[in-house]
Protein backbone atom coordinates (compact mmCIF):
# COMPACT_ATOMS: atom_id res chain seq x y z
CA UNK A 1 0.00 0.00 0.00
CA UNK A 2 1.49 3.32 -1.10
CA UNK A 3 1.38 5.73 1.83
CA UNK A 4 1.84 9.50 1.99
CA UNK A 5 2.58 11.07 5.38
CA UNK A 6 1.27 14.59 5.93
CA UNK A 7 2.27 16.14 9.23
CA UNK A 8 4.90 18.01 11.18
CA UNK A 9 7.01 18.18 14.31
CA UNK A 10 7.95 15.30 16.60
CA UNK A 11 4.67 13.43 16.26
CA UNK A 12 4.83 13.49 12.48
CA UNK A 13 8.41 12.22 12.62
CA UNK A 14 7.46 9.43 15.05
CA UNK A 15 4.64 8.25 12.79
CA UNK A 16 6.91 8.23 9.75
CA UNK A 17 9.60 6.41 11.70
CA UNK A 18 7.11 3.74 12.83
CA UNK A 19 5.82 3.25 9.28
CA UNK A 20 9.33 2.82 7.90
CA UNK A 21 10.30 0.42 10.69
CA UNK A 22 7.35 -1.75 9.66
CA UNK A 23 8.54 -1.73 6.07
CA UNK A 24 5.61 0.32 4.78
CA UNK A 25 5.89 1.80 1.28
CA UNK A 26 6.03 5.52 2.12
CA UNK A 27 6.12 7.31 -1.24
CA UNK A 28 6.22 10.92 -0.10
CA UNK A 29 5.98 13.37 2.78
CA UNK A 30 4.13 16.68 3.05
CA UNK A 31 4.83 19.08 5.91
CA UNK A 32 4.48 22.74 6.77
CA UNK A 33 6.64 25.39 5.09
CA UNK A 34 9.93 26.53 6.59
CA UNK A 35 9.72 29.67 8.73
CA UNK A 36 12.55 32.14 9.16
CA UNK A 37 14.15 31.92 12.56
CA UNK A 38 12.70 28.50 13.33
CA UNK A 39 14.59 25.20 13.30
CA UNK A 40 14.03 22.68 10.52
CA UNK A 41 10.90 20.64 11.11
CA UNK A 42 11.87 17.23 12.58
CA UNK A 43 9.59 15.42 10.12
CA UNK A 44 11.23 17.16 7.17
CA UNK A 45 14.74 16.47 8.45
CA UNK A 46 14.02 12.79 9.06
CA UNK A 47 12.27 12.31 5.70
CA UNK A 48 15.18 13.85 3.83
CA UNK A 49 17.61 11.72 5.81
CA UNK A 50 15.71 8.65 4.57
CA UNK A 51 15.77 9.88 0.99
CA UNK A 52 12.03 10.58 0.73
CA UNK A 53 10.56 13.37 -1.34
CA UNK A 54 9.33 16.29 0.79
CA UNK A 55 6.73 18.82 -0.32
CA UNK A 56 6.04 21.94 1.78
CA UNK A 57 2.99 23.76 0.41
CA UNK A 58 2.02 27.14 1.82
CA UNK A 59 -1.63 26.18 1.29
CA UNK A 60 -3.68 23.13 0.31
CA UNK A 61 -6.20 25.29 -1.52
CA UNK A 62 -3.97 25.30 -4.60
CA UNK A 63 -4.94 22.56 -7.12
CA UNK A 64 -1.28 22.35 -8.14
CA UNK A 65 -0.59 20.81 -4.71
CA UNK A 66 -3.32 18.23 -5.34
CA UNK A 67 -1.62 17.34 -8.61
CA UNK A 68 1.68 16.79 -6.83
CA UNK A 69 -0.06 14.52 -4.33
CA UNK A 70 -1.83 12.65 -7.14
CA UNK A 71 1.44 12.10 -8.98
CA UNK A 72 2.57 9.93 -6.06
CA UNK A 73 -0.38 7.57 -6.73
CA UNK A 74 -1.08 7.11 -3.01
CA UNK A 75 -3.36 4.45 -1.59
CA UNK A 76 -3.61 6.18 1.80
CA UNK A 77 -2.68 9.55 3.30
CA UNK A 78 -1.80 9.54 6.99
CA UNK A 79 -2.21 12.95 8.65
CA UNK A 80 -0.06 13.21 11.77
CA UNK A 81 -0.43 16.64 13.40
CA UNK A 82 -1.64 18.94 10.64
CA UNK A 83 -2.53 22.61 11.17
CA UNK A 84 -3.22 23.73 7.58
CA UNK A 85 -6.78 23.44 6.30
CA UNK A 86 -7.09 20.68 3.70
CA UNK A 87 -10.12 20.79 1.34
CA UNK A 88 -12.04 17.68 0.32
CA UNK A 89 -10.51 16.89 -3.12
CA UNK A 90 -7.00 16.05 -1.86
CA UNK A 91 -8.47 14.18 1.13
CA UNK A 92 -10.34 11.89 -1.28
CA UNK A 93 -7.51 11.55 -3.75
CA UNK A 94 -5.76 8.46 -2.27
CA UNK A 95 -7.39 5.14 -3.21
CA UNK A 96 -8.45 4.50 0.41
CA UNK A 97 -8.78 8.14 1.44
CA UNK A 98 -7.14 9.94 4.36
CA UNK A 99 -6.96 9.24 8.08
CA UNK A 100 -6.04 11.77 10.78
CA UNK A 101 -4.97 11.81 14.43
CA UNK A 102 -6.70 14.09 16.94
CA UNK A 103 -5.83 14.10 20.67
CA UNK A 104 -9.33 14.05 22.16
CA UNK A 105 -12.36 11.79 22.27
CA UNK A 106 -14.29 13.32 19.39
CA UNK A 107 -16.80 14.88 19.14
CA UNK A 108 -15.55 16.40 22.42
CA UNK A 109 -12.86 19.07 22.28
CA UNK A 110 -12.63 19.75 18.60
CA UNK A 111 -10.05 22.41 17.88
CA UNK A 112 -6.34 23.10 18.26
CA UNK A 113 -5.82 22.93 22.06
CA UNK A 114 -7.71 19.72 22.64
CA UNK A 115 -5.36 18.43 25.35
CA UNK A 116 -5.30 21.61 27.44
CA UNK A 117 -9.02 22.08 27.80
CA UNK A 118 -10.10 18.72 29.32
CA UNK A 119 -7.47 19.17 32.03
CA UNK A 120 -8.48 22.80 32.64
CA UNK A 121 -12.13 21.70 32.87
CA UNK A 122 -11.29 19.08 35.49
CA UNK A 123 -11.95 15.98 33.38
CA UNK A 124 -10.64 12.67 34.72
CA UNK A 125 -10.38 11.06 31.27
CA UNK A 126 -9.49 12.06 27.76
CA UNK A 127 -8.14 10.18 24.78
CA UNK A 128 -7.42 10.19 21.09
CA UNK A 129 -9.32 9.65 17.88
CA UNK A 130 -8.22 8.40 14.49
CA UNK A 131 -10.83 9.67 12.05
CA UNK A 132 -11.59 10.23 8.38
CA UNK A 133 -11.23 14.02 7.95
CA UNK A 134 -13.59 16.14 5.89
CA UNK A 135 -13.84 19.87 5.37
CA UNK A 136 -15.43 20.35 8.78
CA UNK A 137 -13.21 20.97 11.80
CA UNK A 138 -12.56 17.52 13.30
CA UNK A 139 -16.03 16.41 12.17
CA UNK A 140 -15.31 13.30 10.08
CA UNK A 141 -16.33 9.71 10.89
CA UNK A 142 -14.37 7.87 13.59
CA UNK A 143 -12.11 4.96 12.74
CA UNK A 144 -10.69 4.29 16.21
CA UNK A 145 -10.60 5.81 19.70
CA UNK A 146 -8.50 5.13 22.79
CA UNK A 147 -9.11 6.47 26.31
CA UNK A 148 -6.56 7.54 28.94
CA UNK A 149 -6.94 8.65 32.54
CA UNK A 150 -6.06 12.16 33.72
CA UNK A 151 -4.51 11.82 37.16
CA UNK A 152 -5.08 14.58 39.77
CA UNK A 153 -1.65 16.18 39.19
CA UNK A 154 -1.22 15.29 35.50
CA UNK A 155 -0.20 18.14 33.22
CA UNK A 156 -0.59 18.91 29.55
CA UNK A 157 2.99 17.74 29.10
CA UNK A 158 2.65 14.46 30.96
CA UNK A 159 -0.65 13.51 29.30
CA UNK A 160 0.70 14.22 25.83
CA UNK A 161 4.25 12.91 26.00
CA UNK A 162 3.61 9.93 28.30
CA UNK A 163 0.23 8.87 26.92
CA UNK A 164 -1.33 10.49 23.87
CA UNK A 165 1.89 10.70 21.84
CA UNK A 166 3.03 7.05 22.08
CA UNK A 167 -0.53 5.72 22.08
CA UNK A 168 -1.29 7.87 19.04
CA UNK A 169 1.58 6.39 17.07
CA UNK A 170 0.39 2.89 17.96
CA UNK A 171 -3.19 3.77 16.99
CA UNK A 172 -2.00 5.10 13.64
CA UNK A 173 -0.26 1.80 12.91
CA UNK A 174 -3.35 -0.19 13.94
CA UNK A 175 -5.48 2.03 11.72
CA UNK A 176 -3.20 1.53 8.70
CA UNK A 177 -3.60 -2.22 9.17
CA UNK A 178 -7.37 -1.93 9.34
CA UNK A 179 -7.44 0.15 6.16
CA UNK A 180 -5.21 -2.34 4.38
CA UNK A 181 -7.45 -5.24 5.47
CA UNK A 182 -10.62 -3.43 4.43
CA UNK A 183 -11.88 -3.47 8.03
CA UNK A 184 -11.56 0.21 8.98
CA UNK A 185 -14.84 1.53 10.50
CA UNK A 186 -16.47 4.85 9.62
CA UNK A 187 -18.62 5.70 12.63
CA UNK A 188 -20.41 9.03 12.26
CA UNK A 189 -19.87 11.45 15.13
CA UNK A 190 -22.84 12.53 17.23
CA UNK A 191 -22.63 16.22 16.39
CA UNK A 192 -25.24 17.07 19.05
CA UNK A 193 -22.60 16.21 21.68
CA UNK A 194 -19.79 18.17 20.06
CA UNK A 195 -17.73 20.78 21.84
CA UNK A 196 -15.19 23.17 20.36
CA UNK A 197 -12.51 25.25 22.02
CA UNK A 198 -10.06 27.51 20.26
CA UNK A 199 -6.37 27.96 21.09
CA UNK A 200 -5.48 28.10 24.76
CA UNK A 201 -3.58 31.38 24.83
CA UNK A 202 -1.99 33.67 27.39
CA UNK A 203 -5.27 35.52 28.01
CA UNK A 204 -6.91 32.19 28.96
CA UNK A 205 -4.05 31.26 31.28
CA UNK A 206 -4.23 34.12 33.81
CA UNK A 207 -4.97 32.80 37.31
CA UNK A 208 -7.98 34.21 39.16
CA UNK A 209 -7.16 33.52 42.80
CA UNK A 210 -10.75 34.18 43.87
CA UNK A 211 -11.81 30.95 42.16
CA UNK A 212 -11.90 27.58 43.96
CA UNK A 213 -8.48 26.06 44.55
CA UNK A 214 -9.32 23.00 42.44
CA UNK A 215 -10.11 25.21 39.43
CA UNK A 216 -6.86 27.12 39.88
CA UNK A 217 -4.93 23.86 40.10
CA UNK A 218 -6.61 22.54 36.95
CA UNK A 219 -5.79 25.73 35.03
CA UNK A 220 -2.13 25.64 36.02
CA UNK A 221 -1.59 21.99 35.10
CA UNK A 222 -3.66 22.30 31.93
CA UNK A 223 -1.31 25.10 30.77
CA UNK A 224 1.88 23.31 31.83
CA UNK A 225 4.14 23.73 29.87
CA UNK A 226 2.23 25.76 27.23
CA UNK A 227 1.07 28.50 27.27
CA UNK A 228 2.02 28.62 30.96
CA UNK A 229 -0.48 29.76 33.57
CA UNK A 230 0.50 33.07 35.08
CA UNK A 231 -0.21 35.61 37.75
CA UNK A 232 1.19 39.08 38.30
CA UNK A 233 3.74 40.27 40.82
CA UNK A 234 4.51 43.96 41.00
CA UNK A 235 2.96 44.45 37.57
CA UNK A 236 5.02 41.72 35.85
CA UNK A 237 3.89 38.28 34.79
CA UNK A 238 5.03 35.27 36.80
CA UNK A 239 4.37 31.88 35.20
CA UNK A 240 3.54 28.92 37.42
CA UNK A 241 4.36 25.23 36.92
CA UNK A 242 4.32 21.98 38.85
CA UNK A 243 1.11 22.61 40.78
CA UNK A 244 -0.28 20.37 43.50
CA UNK A 245 -3.50 21.02 45.36
CA UNK A 246 -3.07 22.33 48.93
CA UNK A 247 -6.55 21.77 50.32
CA UNK A 248 -5.71 23.01 53.82
CA UNK A 249 -4.09 26.28 52.75
CA UNK A 250 -5.80 29.31 54.31
CA UNK A 251 -5.39 32.94 53.37
CA UNK A 252 -6.71 35.77 51.22
CA UNK A 253 -6.95 35.03 47.47
CA UNK A 254 -3.47 35.24 45.97
CA UNK A 255 -1.70 35.40 49.33
CA UNK A 256 1.55 33.48 49.71
CA UNK A 257 0.91 31.33 52.79
CA UNK A 258 4.06 29.20 52.79
CA UNK A 259 7.57 29.32 51.35
CA UNK A 260 9.46 26.05 51.63
CA UNK A 261 12.82 24.95 50.33
CA UNK A 262 11.58 24.10 46.86
CA UNK A 263 8.04 25.46 46.65
CA UNK A 264 5.59 28.20 47.51
CA UNK A 265 1.94 27.82 48.49
CA UNK A 266 -0.64 30.39 47.38
CA UNK A 267 -4.17 30.68 48.73
CA UNK A 268 -7.31 30.55 46.61
CA UNK A 269 -10.95 30.03 47.50
CA UNK A 270 -11.33 27.10 49.89
CA UNK A 271 -7.67 26.11 49.83
CA UNK A 272 -4.68 26.78 47.66
CA UNK A 273 -1.99 25.40 45.40
CA UNK A 274 1.64 24.53 45.95
CA UNK A 275 3.87 25.64 43.08
CA UNK A 276 7.22 23.96 42.44
CA UNK A 277 8.56 25.95 39.48
CA UNK A 278 8.11 29.49 38.20
CA UNK A 279 9.29 31.61 35.30
CA UNK A 280 9.54 35.35 35.94
CA UNK A 281 9.20 37.79 33.07
CA UNK A 282 12.38 37.82 31.00
CA UNK A 283 13.90 34.89 32.85
CA UNK A 284 14.10 31.13 32.71
CA UNK A 285 12.39 28.48 34.78
CA UNK A 286 13.55 28.17 38.36
CA UNK A 287 12.55 26.33 41.49
CA UNK A 288 9.77 28.28 43.21
CA UNK A 289 11.51 28.23 46.57
CA UNK A 290 14.76 29.41 45.00
CA UNK A 291 12.94 32.20 43.19
CA UNK A 292 11.24 33.28 46.42
CA UNK A 293 14.56 33.47 48.25
CA UNK A 294 16.27 35.44 45.49
CA UNK A 295 13.40 37.87 44.91
CA UNK A 296 12.33 38.45 48.54
CA UNK A 297 8.94 36.78 48.01
CA UNK A 298 7.81 35.96 51.52
CA UNK A 299 4.74 34.77 53.39
CA UNK A 300 2.04 37.42 53.31
CA UNK A 301 2.88 38.73 49.83
CA UNK A 302 -0.06 39.02 47.44
CA UNK A 303 -0.01 37.87 43.83
CA UNK A 304 -2.45 38.77 41.08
Amino acid sequence: MRIVVHGQQAFGKAVLEALLERGEDVVGVFCGPDREGRPVDPLKAFAEEKGLSVDQPETWKDPAVWERLGALKPDLCVMAYVTLFVPQPPLDLPTHGTIQYHPSLLPLHRGPSSINWPIIMGATQTGLSIFWPNEGLDEGPILMQKTVDIEPDATLGSIYFNKLFPLGVEAMMESVDLVRDGKAPRVEQDHSKASYESWCRKADAEVDWSKPAAEVHNLIRGCDPQPGAWTSRDGAALQLYGSTLAADAAGAPGEVVAVDGDSITIAAQGGGVTIHKVRPAGGGKAGAGEYAAQSDLSVGARLG
